[in-house]
């Protein structure tokens, strides 16, 4: 406890000089932060005073980084409006739907192929399903996306995977845990959920002068006080009803979109938003322990394989049934490849349930490899579409179709 403070100025240093070196080479950041923190993890010298394994720092850290998860999409939910959401509401049920459905059934043959158990195919099904909040609010943010046409259905994805996850962990803990799964728990925890949800954008619509009063603050400092006991209680309400608190983060920034003051909670948010949100980075990479990865290289990149390919017709299909561009609906299926911390939490419950030991380090390999995949594939999505499209020649296709409607 003694060096906690040398320790988290020693993490800041590392995470700012691999981001600099990101900088330098125009490559997205988000991988280089996983990657040092892996380097300093468990495993890392213990130079003199310098203790590169942040043995007393590493539960600050993790907090930190939660912090940044927040942050990272509440100021995602700044760059938006509930009235484009809602207006998008048709469309996100039946691309969420799709989604969901595609990479689920993809995970459930991938477990079965590889000779899983039931409740093992159960788990790394889950692993695989759900995508990383915080990495997609982070390349959406950094790539200046957060205006495309597809981005309104990758928002809609994200907060229709929480309730699948509301849902689904409530089953799994059931299957393998030997906990109550009533039909009537799992249906009460989704309907939470949802109310959840739907409370908040009824009051993005709704409470918009009431809280340009509210926020009629000349203080930043005073301002940003609220702004941040607002964030933080809202996320956490969130939790308590099983709505993880990254979405109740995104709720109250569509909510705070609606107001007047919503240029200068972006201003004042957005120091924290690099600062916390790269923690949380890192502190994801502490979490891995590179020598423990080797058993699961296989099996894994076989899942990242499958993935790749679930999530590209997902966003195919999903994009087109809400009348998108090719181009917009390929940006979905790659935007959305990342996994990150859902993932985690659907391993852990099979390390509680002691299932087969490859679980833990397949899910960490596996949220490693498309944690970076996906910042580079989305970043390079314009190129992948294009060769992509000499081959399948959806543009074309496009064309002949507005041709015979007389478009």
């Amino acid at each position: 406890m003694d060096h906690m403070v040398l320790e988290i100025g020693l993490a800041v240093i590392l995470v700012a000089l691999v981001g600099l070196l990101a900088a330098k080479i125009r490559f997205s950041v988000i991988p280089f932060f996983i990657l040092i923190g892996m380097a300093v993890g468990p495993h890392a010298p213990v130079i003199g005073v310098l203790d590169f394994t942040f043995v007393h720092s590493a539960e600050t850290i993790q907090f930190l980084g939660r912090l940044g998860v927040l942050f990272l999409l509440f100021y995602l939910g700044l760059e938006f409006s509930v009235g484009r959401l809602i207006k998008s509401g048709r469309n996100i049920a039946v691309g969420g739907t799709i989604y969901i459905l595609i990479n689920f059934s993809l995970g459930l043959l991938y477990g079965f192929a590889t000779g899983f158990s039931f409740a093992e195919t159960m788990v790394l099904a889950g692993i695989t399903t759900i995508s990383s909040s915080a990495i997609v609010a982070k390349v959406l943010v950094d790539l200046k996306r957060t205006a495309n046409s597809e981005t309104e259905m990758i928002l809609g994805i994200i907060m229709y995977e929480d309730i699948f996850l509301a849902v689904y962990l409530s089953v799994l803990s059931g299957l393998v845990l030997s906990t109550d799964s009533s039909l009537g728990g799992v249906l009460l925890s989704a309907t939470y959920a949802l109310g959840f949800m739907l409370l908040f954008l009824i009051l993005g619509r709704k409470a918009a002068p009431l809280l340009n009063k509210l926020l009629d603050i000349r203080s930043n400092e005073l301002f940003i006080l609220l702004i941040f006991g607002l964030l933080f209680f809202v996320a956490g309400l969130g939790e308590t009803i099983h709505v993880a608190e990254a979405i109740g983060a995104l709720l109250f920034g569509l909510v705070l979109a609606e107001t007047n003051h919503m240029k200068r909670i972006e201003h004042l948010i957005l120091p924290f938003r690099d600062f916390f949100g790269a923690m949380f980075f890192f502190s994801f990479g502490l979490t891995i322990e590179p020598a423990k990865l080797g058993g699961a290289v296989w099996l894994t990149l076989g899942a990242v394989a499958v993935t790749l390919l679930g999530n590209f017709i997902a966003g195919m299909l999903a994009g087109r049934s809400a009348g998108l561009s090719p181009k917009a609906s390929s940006n979905i299926g790659l935007t959305i490849v990342s996994r990150g911390e859902f993932s985690i939490i659907v391993a852990n419950v099979g390390l509680a349930a002691n299932l087969d030991e490859k679980l833990q380090p397949f899910a960490a390999l596996y949220v490693l490899i498309l944690a970076i995949l996906g910042p580079l594939l989305t970043k390079e999505s314009k190129h992948i579409y294009k060769g992509l499209n000499t081959i399948f020649r959806w543009d074309k296709k496009k064309k002949e179709r507005g041709t015979a409607t007389g478009l």
